[in-house]
Order: structure tokens, then C-alpha cells, then sequence
């Protein structure tokens, strides 16, 4: 099957008009300019790019998946495909040890049949203090065998463990994360600048939701953003809604950092594609207004953002509209924080960019950089019905 776009943007090629050639679940040739036959599907002036990776996604239509339901989280998976999320990674939030093994247990089935990419700890080891949408309750030091039943799970279902390295134990647990092949993340933290640095060299990679849910920067104590930012081996999450981190912010990081170590993520909850009213994450009760979730308020008071109700294709629209750099420049950013370095950063070798070898995920857009279609292993997916 061949697929041609008025703008393509694919590994090695400029960005313009140009085609993908798909045989069987792989891309086998792309191309710039017209395609070598008449192609099956003609996007006209739309935009072709590679299916997103979220890294950092914790449900949708109305599914959690720290709720660990397996069925229950097919619907969110289905949900973010048809938004051009063609890989994902299952976050989960703070639980007792027993109700995050058996939820790990519960997901492995889907990571085992390549509906999901993995599953994400955030926490339990996490800082009281930037504990965000986490309860409290369930906030601990790394224990060492708690944290080995958690990454032997599901035939080693874990992909990566956001933590706080002030925790107890903290680094020896960044050692163990690493050692057993997941990513090991800081966040949720109020760990100095010299501690991250130090959780950086013991195999840290990733910072997780960069600026949210950290100490802020301040000029006699950078704190871990700055860590994170200048360390050349990570990662650094952004929540690309517009309302995580202000795009004035996203784009200095992107300047600084660069577009291979930046990664977009939704953070989105089970609220993502629906209605306004009230939901959960883990335990804690939330509360979604005009599209942004909060705990529920006590007191009358708001209380803090819970994640998002993002999507994928919305956040690369979104880096495209805000960056101060030619469209061309701007579609090629966003494929590689929506992409391409999340990808990366995961170990996920076949997928996040359009090249021949790697999966057929594609997502194709119109000019208005609103989803026509996607692929996924050269598979159209069915598209979301709202309930």
C-alpha cells in the first residue's frame, strides 16, 4: 500500500510533499516529491506524520488505568489511538504494595499482547510535599523487596519508576530500576540540585513532567529542573496542554535542551474525551471543569491540577501553533516530542519515526492539524465515538 501526503515528515527527508510505501505491519520505502505509482490513499494537502508515543498517560474515556482493569483499560487505549497515541505506556499512581501488584499483574497482560508499551510507577516513593494528585497516605521510602516484586511482575511489565531520590533508599533504588532494564525517573521531588545530579549519575534518565510537581528553580539553589535540563543522558517530560507549563516555558526548554531530549506528554486521566464532572485517579477524588481536572475542592478552594484531559494529537498541534520557527521547522519539532524522543527515551527501537524497517504507525492530519486517519502496524484504526 502506498500512502502520499502534501507534507510528509519522515526520517532523512524534507519536509514536504511525499509518500510511504507499507507492506504488511512495516514501512518499506518513503519517499519526497510523487509517489513511484498511482497511491492507494491520497491525502491531498494533509500532513502525514509518525503514530506519537506517550510516555505518561494515565487513562481516558472514562477508564484508569491504575484502576487495573484489563477490559476497562482497553477502552482508554482505544480511546488515545484514535487520537494518534499508536504507543503508550500505562501510568499508574501511588497504591498500597499489594494493590500495585496485582494492577502491574492485571496490565502485563495487555504489555504481553503489544496493546500497551509498558507500565509506569509513579510512585509510591514519591516526596510528600510535591505529592500532587497522589495521596498521601500511600507516599513510602523504596523498600527493595516491594520494589524487585514490582519490576519482576507481568514478566517484567515495567518499563519505567518515577521516584523521589531524597526518599530513603532513593539512589540505591534508581541503581535497581536500571539494573533490572526500565527507566528510572525523577519527580514528584524536592531533591537539591546536587542530589540529582547525583540520581542522574547513579541511572536516572527521565524527569518526569518537568517544572510541575518539583521544587522551582531559585539562584542559590537551581534545584533538580536545572539537573535535568543540563544533563545531556535525559530526558525531560512536558505537558504540552497549555495549561502544565506555559508554552513561552516549553519552547526556552526545547531551545536549551534540544528536540532529542524533550518528550510531550498528556498526563491525561480517565476524564480525557469526556464530559465535565467528577472522576477519580487512584483514590483521590477529581473534579473536571471546563476540561481541566483538579482534586476535588475542600473547603470551596480548588484543589491541584490531576493530570489532564489531553490528548496526543492535541498536544502536537499545539507545539506546532507556539514554536517561533518556519511551519516546516515546526512540524519536525513536534514529531520529535511527540515521536520520535519518547520513543527513545523508552527503548522502543520500531517505532517514532516514518523510515523504512520501523512499524507502520502513521497518523495522517489535514492542514488544520486535526486527525483524518490512523495506522497502527498498517492497520486503519477505528475512530473514537464519544459516549
Amino acid at each position: 500500500m502506498i500512502l502520499a501526503a502534501g507534507t510528509l515528515v519522515a526520517a532523512d527527508l524534507p519536509v514536504g510533499p511525499g509518500w510511504v510505501q507499507i507492506d504488511g505491519d512495516r514501512i518499506t520505502r518513503a519517499g519526497a516529491g510523487a509517489a513511484p505509482a498511482p497511491p492507494d490513499v491520497d491525502l491531498g494537502d494533509g500532513v502525514l506524520v509518525p503514530g506519537f508515543v506517550d510516555m505518561h498517560v494515565h487513562g481516558g474515556a472514562g477508564a484508569a488505568f491504575p484502576d487495573g482493569d484489563a477490559a476497562a483499560a482497553l477502552r482508554a487505549v482505544a480511546f488515545h489511538r484514535a487520537h494518534g497515541s499508536t504507543s503508550m505506556v500505562a501510568s499508574l499512581v501511588a497504591a498500597g504494595p499489594d494493590e500495585l501488584l496485582k494492577t502491574v499483574d492485571a496490565l502485563s497482560e495487555l504489555v504481553a499482547d503489544g496493546e500497551l508499551a509498558g507500565v509506569h510507577l509513579e510512585g509510591p516513593w514519591l516526596a510528600k510535599g510535591r505529592c500532587g494528585a497522589h495521596d498521601p497516605r500511600q507516599l513510602r521510602d523504596p523498600d527493595p523487596a516491594e520494589l524487585e516484586r514490582l519490576l519482576r511482575a507481568g514478566d517484567g511489565a515495567v518499563r519505567m519508576v518515577t521516584l523521589a531520590p531524597e526518599r530513603e533508599g532513593g539512589l540505591d533504588a534508581v541503581r535497581r530500576i536500571v539494573g533490572a532494564g526500565a527507566v528510572a525517573a525523577l519527580g514528584h521531588t524536592d531533591a537539591s540540585y546536587a542530589l540529582t545530579r547525583e540520581a542522574i549519575a547513579a541511572g536516572a534518565s527521565v524527569g518526569t513532567h518537568l517544572f510541575n510537581a518539583m521544587a522551582p528553580v531559585h539562584h542559590r539553589e537551581p534545584g533538580p529542573a536545572v539537573a535535568l535540563l543540563e544533563d545531556d543522558r535525559v530526558t525531560v517530560e512536558l505537558v504540552t496542554d497549555g495549561l502544565h507549563v506555559h508554552p513561552a516555558l516549553w519552547e526556552h526548554v526545547v531551545r536549551s535542551a534540544g528536540t532529542g531530549r524533550v518528550a510531550a506528554v498528556t498526563d491525561a486521566m480517565a476524564a480525557a474525551g469526556m464530559p465535565d464532572g467528577d472522576y477519580h485517579l487512584g483514590a483521590m477524588r477529581v473534579t473536571v471543569t471546563d476540561g481541566v481536572a483538579r482534586l476535588a475542592a475542600d473547603g470551596g478552594r480548588p484543589g491541584a491540577i490531576a493530570g489532564s484531559t489531553a490528548t496526543a494529537d492535541a498536544l502536537f498541534a499545539n507545539v506546532v501553533r507556539h514554536a517561533a520557527v518556519p511551519r516546516a521547522d515546526a512540524l519536525r519539532r513536534a514529531v520529535a516530542l511527540t515521536a520520535t524522543t519518547p520513543a527513545r527515551a523508552l527503548g522502543l527501537d520500531d517505532v517514532g519515526a516514518i523510515a523504512p524497517g520501523r512499524r507502520a504507525d502513521l497518523v495522517a492530519l489535514d492542514p488544520q492539524l486535526r486527525v483524518t486517519a490512523v495506522y497502527r502496524a498498517g492497520v486503519p484504526v477505528p475512530p473514537h465515538r464519544t459516549p
